[in-house]
């Protein structure tokens, strides 16, 4: 498990907990009068797609626009997959080639 993201707020953490697949876990830390909740989990694109990170929504749109032969925005999808790419390399999961 790695951490996937951080919030300020119980609810939505707890929230955010609920929509992962697999193992999980939900810690809390104190920094003053601040607490922030940390969420652990499996780093998949599932369940970034879950917790709408990364633009994975958009870049289904945008992946949906070109398989229809409509018009996308390529500079967009470019900024989305340079961004996912980094985040493969970061939770060492790879990009599918489709989303390319």
């Amino acid at each position: 498990m790695k951490l996937l993201n951080t919030y300020e707020d119980r609810d939505k953490a707890e929230e955010a907990a609920e929509k992962l697949t697999g193992e999980k876990r939900l810690a809390s830390e104190r920094d003053a009068t601040v607490v922030i909740y940390n969420l652990f989990g499996i780093p998949s694109w599932g369940n970034f797609h879950r917790l709408g990170m990364y633009n994975l929504g958009e870049l289904k749109s945008l992946l949906d626009s070109r398989s229809l032969s409509q018009a996308y925005d390529q500079a967009r999808h470019a900024e989305i997959i340079s961004t996912l790419k980094t985040v493969s390399k970061n939770y060492g999961i790879e990009v599918p080639e489709h989303w390319l």
